[in-house]
């Protein structure tokens, strides 16, 4: 094939044409057969409004079981973008052509079952050790009947083929706590995708912050699990010799656009004309030539040979396919892309293994603790030296000092829910490769996220309330005292879930969670009486939860101790509309909250996306 640059293609096509005839049997082969056809992807242009910028174009390529083909191509060819569109992980855009795997279109809960995605970034849990992040990846994403021994098993294997032996005991790390180094960390995110035994294994830059002998060493263990039940795709940027030599199959980009779709052979030569070709604007020329070559013909012939097969495949499986047993291995790889769940094991024991390894480590990591407990105690040591002993006097000019410090205690955990934002924006990247990847669905990571915190407050919060309520020497129900401030807590928790979950950034949720504070405190009560709230503000003071959680603790307070305050005989609770008012019925109020809450948290983290990708 004459290029626009006289280089002749003619010996990677002979190479190309004999691969060719190959693939077109590959659907009889155990596993799942991958088939890209005409695939063209646009999106939104950064420069032009209203224009669409077009990533992908008419891409053509047939991914056999047993093989390992690499995405190449110069950076911002489309490497990326195809291999997202392919494992159905793109978000944006619009996707034209067809993407089959075993003769027809994945489902989600396929793609997030039985196949696997290394990040091109690393998204891994800080407080864990390495062994502690596989083992954890283990028992959600292998079957609950395999023993415990068996995975850790597995996980020790892995560790020592990716040469992460001696760091099996190290934790992760974050930018305040040091751990492994980026090399391990690469190395770890491709332990996670390979120890759940994908069908189809999607790798996006694996060698990218590797030096060259760790590269081929981890491109060594990759191509280790190159079997007749899976099939491996990987983008791949300046390979070595080596690391070029372990794939089958190479499929190159430019702009876009096809320019190589073939057997590897002798052809690593090609990606550093290709990149020369791109530098200098004439991909486009590239591309043309390909699309009218005969290579082009063979890999269009081939493709349309393994869907025909494929789709024949399928009518015809039965009795002919039907081993002594009654399975075959093709009927196992039907079995997988007609899964009816995106997880492998239910939602309970998804939730117990987040309480065994993140719970557990959240627990012991000051880091976690810090920001959690610290405030707490701080400001309930003010509340109680500033109003120490005056909870007994019920004195009509005691009252504004007492309900000052019942009003601080019910909205301080609300203004301490700014401390929960970042839980959950930070760990945005490591939940959404998570539920990517099928470990858990949206409500077991609320509940065990929600579970997490609760837990941890029982004991903080009962503390506090004793020193504070016996120090202060309050009247009323200390369970109530307590209850209300536990419960009020928890909205804050669930409301910093909510605003985060819905945000699109660390800016923008500390902004709003505040805001809708500050406007709770107006209509609570205490600022401004009912009696002389506007009208048409009036509405507001029901769907505020601080009316409650103040209202509950001024009646736990001052009934039958209502001090007169005015001429005529109003009282206290009178004047703020507490009089009558059941003081639990305004905890079961709270209690509302906490669950309309927690209903839309859940619902932001399973329907709002903020990855554009």
């Amino acid at each position: 094939m004459p290029s626009p640059d006289g280089v002749d293609h003619t010996e990677v096509i002979v190479h190309a044409r004999d691969a060719a005839d190959a693939k077109a049997h590959a659907s009889s082969r155990a596993g799942v057969v991958v088939v890209a056809k005409d695939l063209t992807y646009d999106v939104a242009s950064f420069k032009d409004k209203g224009v669409k910028a077009r990533l992908l174009s008419d891409v053509n390529g047939l991914f056999n079981p047993g093989e390992m083909t690499a995405l190449l191509g110069p950076s911002g060819s489309g490497k990326t973008t195809f291999l997202d569109v392919l494992a159905g992980r793109k978000t944006v855009g619009e996707t034209t052509g067809e993407v089959l795997f075993g003769g027809k279109a994945p489902s989600v809960k396929f793609l997030r079952r039985h196949t696997g995605y290394v990040e091109q970034f690393d998204t891994l849990i800080a407080a864990l050790t390495v062994r502690e992040m596989l083992c954890y990846t283990a028992e959600l994403k292998r079957p609950m009947n395999e023993p415990l021994a068996s995975k850790e098993t597995a996980v020790d294997k892995l560790l020592r083929d990716l040469g992460l032996w001696d760091a099996r005991d190290v934790v992760v790390g974050s930018q305040m706590v040091k751990g492994i180094s980026g090399g391990q960390a690469k190395r770890t995110n491709i332990a996670i995708a390979l120890i759940t035994d994908p069908s189809v294994l999607f790798l996006d830059e694996p060698t990218s912050g590797l030096d060259s002998f760790t590269a081929n060493e981890v491109m060594s263990v990759v191509k280790s699990l190159v079997t007749d039940e899976v099939t491996i795709l990987a983008t791949i940027h300046s390979p070595t010799a080596y690391a070029f030599s372990l794939f089958d199959n190479a499929m190159i980009l430019c702009g876009g656009r096809q320019v190589y779709f073939g057997p590897t052979g002798k052809g690593l030569w090609l990606i550093d004309v290709f990149t020369e070709a791109d530098r200098r604007g004439d991909a486009v020329a590239f591309a043309d030539v390909y699309e009218t070559s005969s290579l082009k013909k063979a890999c269009d012939a081939s493709t349309r040979a393994a869907v025909a097969a494929e789709k024949t495949r399928r009518r015809r499986r039965g009795s002919e396919e039907s081993l002594a047993d009654g399975v075959t291995t093709q009927s196992l790889a039907d079995t997988k892309l007609n899964t009816t769940s995106s997880t492998v094991t239910p939602g309970w024991w998804a939730f117990y293994v987040m309480l065994k390894y993140r719970t557990r480590k959240n627990y012991r990591d000051p880091e976690y603790l810090g920001p959690r407990l610290g405030d707490k105690i701080f400001l309930s040591f003010i509340i109680t030296t500033l109003y120490l002993g005056r909870g007994n006097d019920f004195g009509a000019d005691n009252v504004i000092n007492i309900s000052s410090a019942l009003f601080m205690w019910s909205t301080l955990p609300a203004f301490g829910a700014a401390a929960y934002i970042p839980q959950i924006v930070l760990e945005r990247s490591l939940y959404m490769r998570e539920r990517a990847d099928g470990l858990y669905n949206p409500l077991t990571y609320v509940v065990a996220k929600i579970c997490d915190e609760m837990l941890l407050l029982v004991f903080v919060t009962l503390c506090i309330a004793v020193v504070v309520f016996f120090a202060v020497d309050l009247a009323g129900s200390f369970w109530l005292f307590w209850l209300t401030y536990y419960i009020t807590l928890g909205n804050g928790i669930v409301l910093a879930y909510l605003v985060a979950a819905a945000a699109p950034n660390m800016e923008a949720a500390n902004a709003i969670l505040p805001t809708y504070v500050v406007t709770l405190l107006f209509f609570a009560g205490f600022l401004i009486t009912p009696e002389d709230t506007p009208s048409y503000w009036k509405w507001y003071s029901y769907v505020d939860l601080m009316k409650y959680a103040w209202g509950a603790l001024m009646i736990n307070q001052w009934d039958g101790n209502d001090p007169v305050l005015f001429a005529g005989g109003e009282t206290l609770l009178e004047t703020y509309e507490l009089d009558d008012v059941n003081k639990w019925g305004y905890v079961g109020y709270l209690l509302l909250f906490f669950c309309a809450f927690f209903v839309l948290a859940f619902l932001a983290l399973k329907h709002i996306n903020h990855s554009k990708r």
